[in-house]
């Protein structure tokens, strides 16, 4: 059974770079043809794709945040780290981790179960 956890702070100052890991289990994050996503959803609002790292380590940021957003990985751990810079009080959310199997920021299989992450001071 595959499952997908996320963690990091709950907890961002303004201005500082919010980091969370998603831990991979039951499957390679280098699996072909794997898209290993983050999306957030803030209180009240949709559900925003945040970007993603595939199966090969290659990357796509969704356009709006793109300048602030860094997604990696670390095979060893069978883990990727989502890193936002110049956080502010507008990125707090849930995020949560995801499978796509499409690449497409719609054709998620698998959620992690989501961290609640405020940026406040």
């Amino acid at each position: 059974q595959v499952r997908l956890q996320e963690s990091g702070p709950g907890l961002v100052k303004p201005s500082q770079t919010l980091s969370l890991t998603c831990t991979v289990s039951g499957d390679s994050i280098t699996t072909k043809y794997y898209y290993w996503s983050w999306i957030r959803q803030p209180t009240g609002k949709g559900l925003e794709w945040i970007g993603y790292i595939d199966y090969s380590g290659s990357t796509y940021y969704t356009p709006s945040l793109k300048n602030r957003t860094s997604i990696s990985r670390d095979t060893s751990k069978n883990q990727f780290t989502l890193q936002l810079s110049s956080v502010t009080p507008e990125d707090t959310a849930v995020y949560y981790c995801a499978r796509d199997t499409a690449g497409h920021g719609s054709d998620y299989d698998l959620w992690g179960q989501g961290t609640q992450v405020t940026v406040s001071s």
